[in-house]
């Protein structure tokens, strides 16, 4: 077990990831943990609404979940305008998963890692949004998504005369407008999956560094910073998932 004497030795326990293997090939089972875990506790919850729900007067919880969806649903049709029976899903999805991700962070900062070494483990890590590698993955697959949706609707020719003949119309700026254009498309998936990290990373880091102050102290500052930090947690879902749907609009439309 380390020794936790410093504050620098509490900040370095805190933020380092229960890990397996060595350089690239090391896997953070913490966060895949976490991960999975919230995963089907999305899985799990919707479907229990979903085959239990009333067509009358519906339970709390059954009527969190419908807002959820139509609050959803209603964003993808005003963003999306083409018919798919996959973004919609695929957003709600995104909302949920990264909304429940973010909210890990509002349990105090030294329960999960005390109980992590109750059962053994040195170190437990459990926000996965704050871990680069899940925010990334993701932001990956929704790159993944666009290419696929983009050579689908406008096929292979029109996917290099996106990236060739705009926004200069001349024949000897079409080097620069590829240039140009693939910046634009690899800055999608990067600030897509950085943004959520570098909010998720640095509300992390406030909250440990509030556990380090007198107790009077701690109770001064981090019932603020929680209630805005759900404020944090509802936007940085909010935006990953509205950026997604954009994207993929963007995508199937043609400039």
């Amino acid at each position: 077990m380390e020794s936790v004497t410093t504050a620098h030795d509490y900040i370095e326990h805190h933020l380092t990831f229960l890990t397996v293997g060595d350089g690239f090939w090391s896997l953070n089972i913490d966060s895949m943990f976490m991960v999975w875990v919230l995963g089907l506790l999305f899985i799990g919850l919707f479907r229990y609404v979903a085959t239990r729900g009333t067509a009358g007067v519906p339970g709390r919880l059954q009527c969190f979940i419908e807002i959820t969806y139509e609050f959803v649903n209603n964003l993808v049709k005003e963003i999306f305008q083409t018919k798919s029976k996959i973004v919609g899903p695929l957003a709600l999805t995104i909302f949920v998963w990264v909304f429940l991700m973010n909210m890990i962070d509002l349990i105090p900062v030294d329960f999960v890692p005390t109980l992590a070494r109750e059962l053994g483990f040195t170190h437990f890590r459990d926000l996965p949004s704050a871990d680069v590698n899940v925010p990334m993955s993701m932001a990956i697959g929704v790159f993944i998504l666009i290419i696929g949706y983009t050579l689908k609707n406008k096929g292979l020719v029109g996917f290099i005369k996106e990236l060739t003949t705009q926004p200069f119309e001349h024949p000897l700026l079409y080097p620069v407008n590829f240039v140009l254009e693939l910046v634009t498309l690899i800055s999608k998936p990067i600030s897509l999956g950085l943004r959520l990290f570098g909010n998720m990373y640095a509300g992390e880091m406030i909250f440990i560094l509030i556990a380090l102050m007198p107790w009077w102290i701690q109770w001064a500052l981090s019932v603020p910073w929680a209630l805005f930090h759900i404020l944090i947690v509802f936007l940085q879902a909010f935006i990953f998932m509205v950026l997604t749907v954009v994207y993929l609009a963007m995508a199937t439309e043609e400039h």
